[in-house]
């Protein structure tokens, strides 16, 4: 092969590599704009999935907080259902009470349990209208006892009301509670839902990014080793042409030195005086004889 044809595929070579660069490039360009994407799509990802974490635990406390108010007004029911069977177990008594009231008044008996006392403390009996009269008032105060139990009995129903009042109270308040908590969780688990299934999206969205940066890293391996090849071909061929004009300089250079030292034996013979370089000429010329 020819210096010129040599040339002419270093020429060629350079041009065809230029090209496949111009390849590389453009793709490693649109590679970079899904990898850039890619990276996008992940970072949304990332951001997501924390908020769907802190939704989560937002959510989970919200139930447990359902979960103590259920409780809380399970407590309370328990206490007034106990409550109205109380309140129902002192009726019961009431009523049985009833039925055991004397015809006379309170009053009357009180006062006729008074007038006797009185007159038991203050006028001298014999012992037998004593006796008499002592017996009477254990009847009386028997006959009493039934309507002191009668107002203790009503005094524990006035008391229990009041007191299922205040859990009713409470009760209506922890289930208001309960209802708007769990409406809170419900709507936060929608929520989280909602970005659980955007997250997923995303998350196919850069994974198919990230395919097609695989994709396009493997199709441009080839151009990549094309270019190793075409590269040292190249500098084969450089180092072929730098060798041969070596060479080449080599033997015109020799060719100027046995010219000069012709034309200085000439010079010589004639009996021409010799430069200080011609002189020197001829005696390395001798000395590579020798």
């Amino acid at each position: 092969m020819t210096e010129q044809q040599k040339t002419s595929d270093i020429a060629r070579i350079t041009q065809k590599i230029a090209a496949l660069k111009e390849q590389v490039n453009n793709a490693n360009a649109e590679t970079k704009i899904h990898v850039e994407k890619r990276d996008k799509f992940n970072e949304q990802f990332k951001k997501l999935r924390q908020e769907i974490n802190e939704l989560k635990n937002e959510r989970d406390n919200l139930n447990e907080k359902v979960k103590t108010l259920k409780q809380q007004r399970d407590e309370v029911r328990a206490k007034i259902r106990a409550g109205i069977e109380e309140v129902k177990t002192h009726s019961q008594k009431i009523a049985e009470l009833k039925k055991k009231t004397p015809k006379e008044s309170r009053r009357e008996l009180q006062k006729e349990f008074e007038d006797i006392e009185w007159k038991i403390q203050t006028t001298p009996l014999d012992m037998q209208e004593e006796k008499r009269l002592i017996e009477h008032v254990k009847q009386l105060e028997t006959q009493l006892s039934v309507y002191k139990k009668f107002d203790q009995r009503v005094k524990k129903i006035v008391e229990l009301r009041k007191e299922l009042e205040t859990f009713e109270t409470k009760a209506g308040a922890v289930h208001q509670e309960l209802i708007e908590t769990a409406k809170k969780s419900q709507e936060l688990h929608a929520k989280m839902m909602a970005k659980i299934s955007e997250s997923k999206n995303i998350k196919t969205e850069a994974d198919n990014l990230h395919g097609v940066y695989i994709q396009a890293k493997e199709q441009v391996k080839p151009l990549h080793d094309e270019i190793r090849k075409l590269t040292e071909q190249k500098k084969k061929l450089q180092d072929a042409v730098r060798e041969e004009d070596e060479k080449q300089k080599k033997s015109a250079e020799q060719a100027l030195k046995e010219k000069l030292e012709s034309q200085a034996r000439d010079k010589l013979q004639r009996g021409e005086k010799l430069s200080w370089d011609e002189f020197k000429l001829l005696e390395d010329g001798k000395s590579e004889d020798v």
